[in-house]
């Protein structure tokens, strides 16, 4: 199935996901891992099509393996955590934002040094009051940058110059200059603003040839954009709240893709039915292996 995707995704595992984000996979395990954040759960996708779920008492939003030790870190309410799925074992780690109960995390990933970089919404999605943070391997974390309803992302360029991020209540995708060695970000400038037909930008990737795939919310879609924000290509999915994705599969060369059922009514619902569901889709052009945390 080389040279051009296949006529759709398939549904993969139809979750009935409330909110399924945060797609990550483990090179180590040869495995997908995804949250449903508002269910509280943890997802496995195996390697022989097995599933396997964790329930935590709280919103579980993002994850990333970590390098030298098994498990993951992973981003919670109000902060981090470090998980190991075999043992079930969850040691908290810091909460920046604790004093804020109108708040929670949301997206988050590690960079190219396994710094973890995580996001924080107004759970109303309406006031300003999200941050994004980076967390340090010595487990020192740092507000980056603020004033986001909804943050979502990050992504960062092939050459590690850029980082993406997104406003995705006022359609904003950010992008930063990056300097991989410090961790620091500057230059705060917008790189695509989306338009109402396209919905709201979420979750996000890159390929092995520099495009960035952008997760459409409210416009049943994924689109791969140039340095420049030139759509090159469109990826339709047959329910409207598309949340995150990021390749996958033993060659990177599957694209896996999340969605959300919450806030559709039974009459969406009988139109989306596989709303809520992990999709994959074989492409042409392979991803690179998720970055690694190294605390």
């Amino acid at each position: 199935m080389k040279g051009a995707l296949l006529n759709t995704p398939q549904c993969i595992w139809d979750a009935h996901a409330a909110l399924g984000e945060g797609p990550v996979w483990s090179a180590k395990e040869q495995a997908l891992y995804w949250v449903d954040i508002l269910n509280h759960r943890l997802h496995r996708y195996g390697p022989q099509q097995e599933r396997r779920n964790w329930q935590f008492s709280q919103e579980i939003s993002a994850v990333a393996e970590r390098a030298d030790r098994a498990g993951l870190i992973v981003a919670l309410r109000h902060g981090f955590a470090l998980f190991d799925p075999a043992t079930e074992k969850l040691e908290r780690l810091a909460e920046p934002e604790a004093h804020l109960p109108g708040n929670r995390f949301n997206d988050g990933k590690c960079d190219r040094r396994g710094r973890f970089w995580a996001g924080t919404m107004d759970f109303g999605g309406k006031q300003p009051s999200g941050s994004l943070y980076r967390l340090s391997s010595d487990l020192k974390h740092a507000k980056m940058d603020s004033g986001y309803p909804v943050t979502n992302g990050p992504a960062w360029s092939s050459d590690q110059k850029t980082m993406y991020h997104n406003d995705s209540v006022n359609g904003h995708v950010y992008a930063f200059d990056f300097d991989l060695e410090t961790g620091d970000i500057s230059n705060k400038r917008l790189f695509l603003k989306f338009s109402a037909e396209d919905g709201s930008p979420d979750g996000m990737t890159t390929d092995a040839e520099g495009g960035l795939w952008i997760a459409h919310w409210g416009a049943s879609k994924v689109t791969r954009h140039d340095a420049g924000g030139k759509v090159l290509r469109t990826i339709d999915l047959p329910c409207s709240q598309i949340t995150s994705c990021a390749f996958g599969g033993p060659n990177l060369d599957t694209l896996y893709i999340t969605s959300a059922a919450d806030g559709l009514s039974a009459e969406q619902l009988q139109r989306e039915p596989s709303a809520g569901g992990l999709f994959a889709i074989e492409m042409d052009i392979p991803g690179v292996a998720a970055d690694v945390f190294q605390g």
